[in-house]
């Protein structure tokens, strides 16, 4: 594992253990995306599972890294 993969998990295990649930923001930084782009995945029902916390759309991060493992592919593809 690199250490690039080190600091991620490190990241994600830290949100884990303090407050699992990010903001659409925090969870589009962690993912690499725009906000926009995940607000877009959120609407048409692409993007991870979400949940609306009073007025305030939240990502837990096991559902963000799950959603991202899922969409995993081999080194060959574009």
């Amino acid at each position: 594992m690199d250490d690039t993969a080190k600091d991620i998990g490190a990241r994600a295990q830290a949100a884990r253990e303090t407050c699992p649930f990010l903001t659409a923001k925090q969870a589009a930084f962690h993912l690499g995306l725009a906000y926009s782009t995940l607000k877009r995945l959120r609407q048409t029902g692409t993007g991870p599972k979400c949940r609306l916390h009073g007025r305030t759309w939240r990502y837990h991060i096991d559902d963000i890294e799950a959603w991202s493992a899922a969409r995993a592919r081999g080194g060959n593809h574009g």
